[in-house]
């Protein structure tokens, strides 16, 4: 059968040759489309029985071009960029690779907050991350490597996450919070690794940074859709002493950093899962995931109905 990587953002070269040898030592054909356009991906998929994809869109323009589709499978924990309704009406099952890039997320977090913390090593005096507070928003995979580094630095850490039992936080040594006010208004600085849902989307503006202590940080690696983006330019401006630090750039970039350039960076464009070992991590995991879906039916990482 045939199986499509289609990525506008290319893998790695070496995590190409291993994501080659899982597909071809199943059997099955390896249709690569690197730097691709969405048309390329369209052109492509016509006679695809899997498809794996990074950051690009699959809606149901891409599903109704594939009556042979049969798994989806996204290099990576986040899966917006994927139509889920659109997956399930066609048949098709998607899955992520959770935990993959989980730790080169975690290491960009701490890289970005540092090097603003430390004004960009401009020569100035600016401050240390012992001691002060950090609050995890969502504790899954890249929130507990995030905890993990951050006990290297000695910070301490409180952690929110409805779906994760207390004693589980308790016993990686974080301390568990029941709200987002308590989240925030305890925590100098706040790193955020929630989905973009319905229910998240637009979820932290001004309303929740306001409560904030003095110096406060909000890092954002997760997805730019959960920051109310004219709220945070509200928050900037009301707060000189807020600084906001994303892998995600905003809509607002421009206007943010022309008014408020030492308060805010952001990097060119997405990095969070942009290293070699994440690259092979996710592209491997995925392979595998869509071999084994097209062998026996696994579904273990299935994030549509």
């Amino acid at each position: 059968m045939k199986i499509l990587v289609a990525t506008e953002k290319p893998f790695a070269p070496v995590a190409v040759q291993g994501i080659r040898e899982v597909i071809e030592g199943a059997g099955h054909e390896l249709v690569l489309v690197e730097k691709g356009t969405r048309q390329d991906m369209l052109n492509a998929i016509g006679d695809a029985a899997g498809l794996i994809v990074r950051s690009d869109k699959v809606d149901k323009e891409v599903f109704d071009a594939a009556p042979q589709l049969k798994v989806v499978v996204r290099a990576g924990a986040g899966y917006d960029n994927i139509d889920l309704a659109e997956a399930t009406a066609h048949g098709v099952c998607v899955m992520n690779t959770p935990g993959q890039n989980s730790n080169a997320v975690a290491e960009l977090v701490f890289g970005m907050l540092v090097t603003l913390i430390r004004n960009r090593y401009n020569g100035t005096s600016g401050t240390e991350l012992l001691g002060k507070t950090l609050g995890i928003h969502a504790y899954g995979a890249v929130g507990r490597c995030v905890a993990r580094i951050a006990k290297g630095f000695g910070m301490k850490i409180s952690a929110l996450d409805p779906w994760v039992k207390d004693e589980v936080m308790e016993a990686d040594g974080i301390r568990p919070v029941h709200s987002v006010e308590e989240l925030y208004s305890e925590n100098q600085y706040v790193s955020l690794h929630i989905p973009a849902t319905d229910e998240t989307r637009r979820s932290v503006g001004k309303k929740l940074i306001d409560l904030m202590p003095k110096n406060a940080v909000l890092i954002n690696a997760a997805r730019k859709e959960v920051i109310d983006e004219d709220s945070l330019a509200e928050a900037m401006e009301a707060r000189a002493d807020f600084r906001y630090v994303a892998d995600v750039k905003p809509d607002n970039a421009a206007m943010l950093e022309d008014k408020y350039a030492e308060r805010v960076l952001f990097t060119p464009k997405k990095m969070g899962a942009q290293t070699a070992e994440a690259n092979i991590n996710a592209g491997l995991a995925a392979a595998n995931q869509v071999v084994a879906h097209l062998k026996d039916g696994f579904n273990r990482f299935q994030v549509n109905k």
